[in-house]
């Protein structure tokens, strides 16, 4: 198995694992993917944060406002490992409960990864919807 086909089982696992539950309300799984050395840093649909004391803040306060992960997808596009340096580039597409009430959305989302330990953890996250008239 190459070295990218060891990462992507581990985005589809691990951190797939990770995404659902943040959106069951439940943090714990997506800290624990990322690293909480600097620089981390997030650019999201909803809040941005720079450096782990903000990005801890941010995903505790995405977790309270979500629950009842009906459904999570990340189709990714694009992949490239590198080193001890990896990104993923895709579309996820999530139905769960936002602030009481059921959503369906996509967000184009960009992630950025550092071997630490020997284990994968996410550096950096880009989201936003993606442009009027892309699904993804």
């Amino acid at each position: 198995m190459s070295e990218l086909d060891n990462f992507l089982g581990w985005v589809k696992s691990r951190q797939r694992d990770a995404e659902v539950a943040i959106h069951n309300g439940d943090e714990g799984p997506r800290l624990a993917t990322w690293s909480h050395n600097e620089p981390v840093s997030v650019l999201g649909a909803w809040f941005s944060a720079t450096g782990w004391d903000e990005v801890d803040r941010m995903f505790h306060r995405l977790a309270a406002s979500f629950s009842g992960c009906a459904s999570y997808e990340y189709d990714i596009v694009a992949a490239e490992v590198s080193g001890d340096l990896a990104y993923t580039v895709g579309y996820e597409h999530t139905s769960a409960t936002v602030d009481g009430e059921p959503r369906q959305y996509t967000l184009r989302v960009t992630n950025v990864y550092r071997r630490e330990d020997g284990d994968w953890k996410v550096v950096h996250r880009h989201a936003e919807p993606p442009p009027n008239g892309s699904s993804g």
